[in-house]
């Protein structure tokens, strides 16, 4: 039998080791027997390879793991003795290293075991020369990591399940969003409607910002813009919570301050922690063709008015934020919206949207509505929102949402169109 393949001679070198370590082992007169048997067994594998990656000598813990015979692994390859993939990795990793680096640590790869199955290891190895600078041999050290593998399937498997479980949340928000930000507003006789949400960012975060026109009796209209405090599917519930619960209070509550005061305390009381702004107007219509109406805020920016030869002013109506303390009085303005007049609603997204630190504010909100004027409400309403996010250099980093409301003459309602890549929708320039 040749010397390599002899009972005990594959510790031959490991022995040779030891005994130059053997004080560091142990201080028993049987340092030498010690040192033997924790290498042969210690609880990893202990290999030594020529520089070509032939085996030489192998530990018995190597040998009980891979369920080898001796015979079975001496004088064959390390690579042979590992897995497809173990092999490619073994060939593009762990050699190339090896030889530049003269060691390599925890390289995960997967050896083939006698009854063929598998079993996850990581191997740390120095490569050792002699006094010339000869490659001589290759210590390897394995390494168990059938847990460590597990382990991180598991993780791996979490994290799908967790992306996973986020995507259909996020499907679900959007659901939920759909049905709070109609794609257009409805027709209604002698009002032009338009309106425009552009959610932040890349639009992947569901945003809590809505808008609603709903009818409340012959020639009566209310219109509702809100903003739920907070992203995601929770500020969804709660924006489906505060939609349906205002077009439920307006058959109740003829006057928009008493509709937020019950909607204050119904938010309050609502298990979620998160409040909200709301801006409600109700409007009725004239036998003139005017409207009037009467305008509530919770916490919400006051809507601009428009006239024709005017700067926009804002509408003289405040009060405290939905959703924070219960009890709370809410006042109200009426005023007369006659035709070429328009007034605008809008959630902070236009106002607080930043350049360099410098906010859009109501200064540039007020030039900008100016400018653009009262007789194209589509236009003005896209038009806002466009220098809204040319601003912010065409990333937005809040929900911005508008809604215009101007009387029209009477004749039947015209016909909606949408504006560019955000919801926009309003009579079609043709039919006025």
């Amino acid at each position: 039998m040749p010397a390599a393949q002899r009972p005990g001679a594959h510790l031959g070198r490991h022995r040779r080791l030891a005994r130059g370590t053997g004080r560091g082992l142990t201080t028993s007169p049987n340092a030498r027997d010690d040192a033997e048997r924790l290498l042969d067994q210690a609880p990893c594998g202990f290999l030594t390879t020529a520089p070509d990656g032939t085996v030489l000598r192998v530990n018995a813990t190597f040998l009980t793991w891979t369920g080898r015979p001796l015979e079975a692994v001496v004088g064959r390859r390390l690579v042979d003795l590992l897995t497809p993939g173990g092999r490619i990795f073994h060939e593009t990793h762990y050699a190339p290293m090896l030889r530049m680096q003269g060691a390599v640590h925890e390289i995960a790869v997967d050896l083939r075991c006698g009854d063929g199955s598998r079993l996850s290891v990581l191997l740390n190895a120095t490569l050792t020369r002699d006094e010339h600078g000869a490659e001589r041999e290759v210590l390897v050290a394995v390494f168990d990591a059938t847990e460590r593998r597990r382990y991180e399937q598991q993780l791996l498997r979490a994290h799908d399940e967790a992306r996973a479980a986020e995507a259909r949340a996020m499907r679900l928000a959007r659901t939920l969003q759909q049905t709070l930000v109609p794609p257009v507003p409805p027709r209604v006789r002698g009002l032009t409607l338009a309106a425009t949400y552009r959610p932040a960012g890349d639009g992947s975060q569901v945003g809590g910002d809505f808008y609603d026109v709903f009818p409340t009796g012959p020639d009566e209209q209310v219109v509702v813009l809100g903003d739920v405090s907070g992203k995601g599917v929770d500020a969804a519930v709660v924006t489906s919570l505060v939609r349906n619960t205002v077009r439920a209070l307006a058959v109740l509550h003829h006057r928009p301050s008493s509709l937020l005061a019950e909607l204050n305390d119904i938010v309050g009381f609502h298990e979620t922690d998160r409040f909200c702004t709301v801006v409600v107007l109700r409007m009725r219509r004239e036998p003139d063709g005017a409207w009037r109406v009467v305008v509530a805020a919770g916490g919400h920016p006051p809507p601009l008015l428009l006239r024709p030869g005017s700067e926009p002013v804002e509408v003289d109506v405040n009060g405290p934020l939905v959703g924070i303390l219960t009890d709370q009085e809410y006042t109200e303005t009426e005023l007369r919206l006659a035709p070429g007049e328009v007034l605008v609603l809008y959630t902070d997204g236009v106002t607080e949207a930043r350049r360099e630190g410098e906010l859009f504010g109501e200064d540039r909100l007020c030039a900008t509505v100016g400018r653009l004027g009262a007789a194209d409400v589509p236009g003005l309403v896209a038009g806002l929102r466009d220098e809204v996010v040319t601003y912010q250099g065409g990333v937005t980093h809040d929900d911005i949402a508008i809604v215009a409301v101007s009387p029209t003459p009477d004749v039947e309602p015209a016909s909606d169109r949408e504006a560019g890549p955000d919801r926009q929708a309003g009579p079609d320039p043709e039919t006025g």
